[in-house]
């Protein structure tokens, strides 16, 4: 399929689950348990509406936004996703170096298939994150975040949902994807070594909100806590001593049953003021979706399973294609609604679709 019939983010994963071997594709594209979330993850994005207000001025329009204190161009960014390699040969270096394209963020992940250095090396002047977990072996994170200190990463992303291991349908049917030739690339010595033994099970199920406190006194960088669902555990969080909450459940892939994140955002905003910046993922296909999310409090969104996507298609480009999809669409939704910038989009542009069957 030509790049010329891939218009939207749903072509382009069309054109993966048909031209992607089935557990490679499964394997991205997957929920767990029945993948309710899954499906709600995207569904819920549509029990939204949007509120246009006309005749504003909107011939000049920006995306621009700081976070964490810098600009991006745009306020769609990379979320960890494991394996990239599986979708191209390039892999993690290729979204990487889109992302620096575009102005965005990228957020590694530890189950990438490149190591921090050659991301670093591939993407040198973008903005990056890294996505870690607690270990159960606490030096071999130390290590780690040391090391992305170092190489230039602005920001430790942990992901707070995954004291194990969701079942996963894929590797119960498949096993594990991952081919003989492909390496969890920041993992790689550690598991050689036998320090850890299942890069499934490198988490520490004993951890709680005392870790961050932990993590703060091994990095000057930012924590962003990946996987808040609550207001509760927001709270927590803030009072733990995070830079950002990034709502997430995983891509639906931990717990099936637990909210969409559009679902879950407006209270965590409620709940944290403007104490911490909030982000969201999950089940965002669409520009309008983008918008949705931003009217209801997130300062920026991230996006995982496209990315995969638009690596498949054609590696760098293809994710290219798919963050200028997003971007224009996002474009065109603030025109005709009214906004000439990020902070138009304010919560009275955004209703959920209850509203009006009570009128």
């Amino acid at each position: 399929m030509t790049t010329n019939n891939l218009i939207r983010i749903k072509d382009y994963e069309a054109n993966a689950k048909k031209l992607l071997p089935k557990a490679a594709f499964e394997f991205f594209g997957e929920g767990t348990g029945h993948e309710d979330t899954l499906k709600n993850n995207l569904e819920s994005y549509k029990r939204y509406r949007i509120r246009p207000r006309y005749l504003r001025n909107v011939e000049q329009r920006t995306m621009r936004k700081k976070i964490l204190g810098k600009d991006v161009a745009i306020p769609i960014g990379l979320s960890p996703t494991a394996i990239q390699k599986l979708a191209h040969k390039d892999g993690e270096c290729a979204a990487a170096k889109a992302a620096e394209e575009l102005g965005t963020i990228y957020i590694l992940s530890l189950h990438s298939t490149s190591t921090m250095e050659e991301v670093t090396q591939a993407a040198p002047k973008g903005r990056k994150w890294l996505q870690c977990y607690i270990f159960k072996v606490r030096e071999v994170a130390q290590e780690i975040i040391n090391t992305a200190e170092r190489l230039g990463f602005e920001g430790i992303v942990l992901t707070v949902d995954f004291p194990v291991l969701g079942s996963r349908n894929i590797i119960a049917q498949y096993g594990h994807p991952l081919p003989y030739y492909l390496k969890k690339a920041i993992l790689e010595k550690y598991l050689d070594s036998g320090i850890i033994s299942n890069s499934a099970e490198v988490t520490d199920p004993s951890a709680d909100w005392s870790c961050i406190k932990w993590l703060k006194s091994i990095t000057k960088l930012p924590i962003i806590a990946k996987g808040i669902l609550t207001a509760e555990d927001a709270i927590l969080a803030v009072e733990a001593g995070v830079s950002a909450i990034l709502v997430s459940n995983h891509g639906a892939r931990q717990l099936d049953g637990v909210p969409s994140t559009i679902e879950s955002l407006p209270e965590i905003v409620s709940a944290v003021g403007d104490k911490v910046e909030v982000y969201v993922d999950g089940g965002i296909r669409d520009g309008t979706d983008v918008f949705k999310a931003l009217g209801l409090g997130a300062k920026m969104v991230f996006i995982g399973r496209p990315i995969v996507w638009g690596l498949f298609h054609n590696g760098e480009q293809g994710v290219k294609n798919v963050l200028t999809i997003l971007r224009n669409e996002l474009d065109k939704a603030m025109a005709i609604s009214g906004c000439a910038g990020l902070d138009d989009i304010t919560k009275d542009k955004v209703i959920h679709e209850s509203h009006y069957s009570k009128i």
